[in-house]
């Protein structure tokens, strides 16, 4: 209400807390995993929905998987129950969630400024529900982690475009520069999604570094080892701070199921990714961009 009738472009960065887990817990919550409070409202909103099982869901053998991996037993029966009502109760908060995105386009409307406003929705991480034996967590290098929503919205974007090439969080600043023609103070990473807007058939042949550091391992980020990887649109490749690695061929086996580190016939492709992700790990500025 304050910044909207000014001339100039106004940032508000809005960042709810659930679905994180998080008290105060219900008398019928599940013991042992982690849940949400929904708005009473939308309690029980999902109750009959099943808890979605990939192929990676407590997944059978992890012996090709590193150490934090391999030493995880298999989910029981008592904690699958429990995922899928933590799974039914994060959806039930995401809906409060809608409403206060639903209230923020309202204002935006009310006040003039929807049709020249960028809005980007997206969220800082992925979450497991039982993939790869993971009960629930984030900070791991899988893609049920690493990957994340982002729905763009505003002045020069197409409506109803779908892309899918490579972008991660290190291209929100320079987008939001772009969107506010501003111009930045210190060298950004990551690039203005806008070309992207404007000419859909682009790639620019990226790849993004994921890394975990040394506090990965602390209480509540899932005992996660330190790494550093690359993804390509085609590969993962992961190497851990105790020399473990990790090669997954994400068009042949999208959940991750069987690294290839090991393998001879990947072994050409897991040298150059190694000599990728050793020029990319501490790059900076337009470096981190190059094809």
């Amino acid at each position: 209400n304050r910044r909207a009738p000014s001339t100039q472009p106004f940032f508000l960065w809005l960042t709810p807390h659930v679905p994180h887990n998080g008290g105060p817990r219900d008398d019928d919550d599940p013991r042992g995993v982690g849940t949400t409070r929904p708005p009473a409202r939308y309690k029980d909103r999902f109750a009959t929905l099943p808890l979605p099982m990939p192929p990676s869901f407590n997944e059978a053998d992890v012996s090709d998987k590193p150490v934090g991996i391999r030493n995880r037993a298999p989910l029981t029966d008592e904690q699958i129950a429990g995922l899928r009502e933590a799974h039914q109760q994060a959806l039930e908060a995401d809906l409060g969630v809608d409403d206060m995105v639903a209230a923020v386009i309202a204002r935006l409307r009310a006040a003039g400024e929807l049709a020249n406003t960028l809005l980007m929705f997206t969220s800082d991480n992925g979450f497991f529900y039982g993939e790869h034996r993971v009960l629930q967590g984030k900070v791991l290098v899988y893609e049920p982690s690493i990957r994340v929503p982002l729905l763009v919205r505003g002045p020069g974007i197409p409506k109803g475009l779908h892309l899918k090439q490579l972008v991660g969080n290190i291209d929100f600043a320079p987008t939001i520069m772009d969107a506010a023609h501003a111009h930045a103070g210190l060298t950004m990473d990551g690039r203005s999604l806008f070309p992207l807007f404007r000419q859909p058939g682009t790639e620019w042949g990226r790849d993004l570094v994921i890394e975990n550091g040394p506090s990965g391992g602390r209480r509540g980020r899932g005992g996660a080892q330190q790494f550093s990887a690359v993804r390509t649109p085609q590969y993962l490749y992961a190497l851990y701070a105790n020399g473990e690695r990790e090669l997954y061929d994400l068009v042949r086996d999208p959940y991750e199921l069987q690294s290839r580190h090991d393998d001879p016939a990947y072994a050409e492709i897991e040298k150059k990714l190694a000599l990728r992700l050793a020029a990319l790990r501490n790059c900076a500025g337009a470096a981190c961009s190059q094809p």
